[in-house]
C-alpha cells in the first residue's frame, strides 16, 4: 500500500483520539486569554494597604523581641485592625505580638475575621456566612490550616481566607477564578492535583498532537503534488 494511504489512516485515527482534548486546549486557552489574569487572582476584591506607621510610638525593640523569642527568624512591624503589631516568623509558623507590649496575641476570633475582611473587602455584598477551616479545601490546598474563610453575598460567591495567627490574606476566591482552575486542569490535563504542566498523560497528549499535525502536513504536500502532476 502506498504511504499516503496509511498516512490518511493515522492522520484520521490520530484526530479521532486527540481531537476531543485539541478541543479542549483551544476553549480553555480561549477562556485563560480573555478573562484578565489580575481579574482571577482577585486583586479587584481585596486589597492590603500599607499604613503609614508614627515614627514616635512606643514600641518594644528588636533586643526585647530577641530575648522572648529566641527561636524568632525575622519580624515586621505592620497594623491589624487598628492595632500595631509585629509579625513574627519561626520557621513556617507566623503568630502577632503586640508592638507595645511585646505581648503575644492570641488567634483571631470569629468576630475579629470578619472585622478583617470588611476592612480588605472592596466588592459588593456583604458577609454571608463564616467558617472556620481545619482541612483546606481544593482551591486552597497550599495554604496553611487552620484559617477562616469569609463568604460574601453578591455576585461571583467572593470568599476571603485569613491566618487566624498572623491576620494575613492567604487568599481570594471567586467565580470566574474557580472557572479557571477547572479549565487549567483541562489544560494541563492534571486532573488530580492540578498543579504538574509535566506530567505523563500531558506529553504523550502533545506528542500524539504533534503527530496529528505533522502527518496533516504530509498529506497537504502530497495532495498538492498529485495535483500538479496530474
Amino acid at each position: 500500500m502506498k504511504p499516503a494511504f496509511w498516512a490518511r489512516r493515522a492522520h484520521k485515527w490520530i484526530g479521532l483520539v486527540i481531537g476531543v482534548q485539541a478541543l479542549l486546549w483551544m476553549l480553555s486557552g480561549v477562556y485563560m486569554t480573555v478573562v484578565p489574569l489580575d481579574v482571577i487572582h482577585g486583586d479587584h476584591l481585596a486589597h492590603v494597604h500599607g499604613t503609614p506607621l508614627p515614627a514616635q510610638t512606643a514600641r518594644v525593640g528588636a533586643d526585647v523581641l530577641a530575648a522572648r523569642y529566641p527561636q524568632m527568624e525575622s519580624f515586621r512591624l505592620k497594623h491589624v485592625l487598628e492595632r500595631e503589631v509585629y509579625e513574627i516568623r519561626q520557621g513556617k509558623q507566623k503568630y502577632l505580638v503586640d508592638a507595645a507590649s511585646g505581648e503575644r496575641l492570641a488567634p483571631m476570633d470569629r468576630e475579629q475575621a470578619i472585622a478583617l475582611a470588611q476592612s480588605l473587602y472592596q466588592g459588593e455584598g456583604e458577609v454571608e456566612r463564616v467558617e472556620w477551616i481545619t482541612r483546606a479545601p481544593s482551591e486552597v490546598k497550599t495554604r496553611p490550616v487552620p484559617m477562616w474563610a469569609v463568604h460574601f453575598s453578591g455576585r461571583g460567591d467572593s470568599t476571603l481566607y485569613l491566618s487566624p495567627d498572623s491576620g494575613e490574606l492567604l487568599a481570594r476566591r471567586h467565580d470566574l477564578w474557580r472557572v479557571f482552575d477547572f479549565v487549567w486542569m483541562l489544560h494541563i490535563m492534571d486532573y488530580e492535583n492540578r498543579t504538574d504542566v509535566n506530567n505523563t498523560l500531558l506529553r504523550v497528549a502533545s506528542v500524539i498532537g504533534l503527530g496529528f499535525a505533522l502527518s496533516g502536513i504530509w498529506l497537504l504536500f502530497y495532495s498538492f503534488g498529485k495535483r500538479r502532476s496530474a
